[in-house]
């Protein structure tokens, strides 16, 4: 037996010793706040996501690895790693060095790559918040958290959801989420803003769709 079971076990025998019965969860609540169209949520998403200091950008298909070649350029990035599972036409056939995602790697070596590039789980447009499962795609948890600069595919429309209970529908909580809201960010006690202290200092954010033109999105 668990620790969390034997716990619970004893709240539940506590509760049968004043005689209260456990009541079900109320969960009434809003899914979603107001109906919008699927552009409408793609668009809300990258605009608080742009609101959080995310560099976001728009991609067809066919234009994702030229964007990805363009931000990693522009970055100077020279070495990049690369999940397993992440699909072999997202990435340049040319370009920086490719690292593997290994689970041999010290956080040292992590800190010597210049970007990381995953795919996710799930981006919710009302909070402007990507998740991450550990996904083929995805990797380790700590391959977006040690380097520098991560760049994060999402596919549009079919990873984009408007709201929290609506994405949780989707994950798997048995799996190692990580909830991004933009780039790493604290504040001290002078509210003085600090990023890059516990992730990645720039995060960008490609909404790939399966047509159109590349629009970017700025801040």
């Amino acid at each position: 037996m668990s620790s969390r079971e034997r716990i619970l076990g004893r709240v539940r025998r506590a509760l049968a010793d004043t005689g209260s019965a456990e009541a079900p969860v109320e969960r009434a609540y809003l899914r979603e706040h107001g109906h919008r169209t699927t552009a409408q949520t793609v668009d809300l998403l990258a605009e608080n996501l742009a609101d959080y200091r995310a560099l976001v950008h728009r991609a067809t298909e066919d234009e994702l690895p030229a964007v990805i070649t363009r931000l990693l350029a522009e970055r100077g990035s020279r070495r990049v790693l690369v999940p397993a599972g992440l699909p072999a036409a997202w990435m340049p056939t040319a370009g920086p060095e490719r690292v593997d995602d290994r689970a041999a790697s010290t956080a040292r070596e992590l800190d010597a790559v210049d970007s990381v590039v995953t795919g996710c789980a799930v981006a919710i447009a009302e909070t402007g918040t990507i998740v991450l499962d550990g996904g083929p795609d995805q990797g380790r948890r700590r391959i977006t958290l040690v380097p520098d600069h991560h760049i994060c595919v999402v596919r549009v429309p079919d990873q984009v959801v408007s709201s929290v209970p609506q994405a949780l529908e989707r994950l798997d909580r048995t799996r190692p989420l990580t909830w991004i809201s933009g780039p790493s960010a604290t504040s001290d006690i002078e509210l003085d803003r600090v990023e890059g202290v516990h992730g990645p200092r720039t995060l960008e954010v490609v909404l790939v769709s399966t047509g159109g033109p590349a629009v970017e999105v700025t801040p």
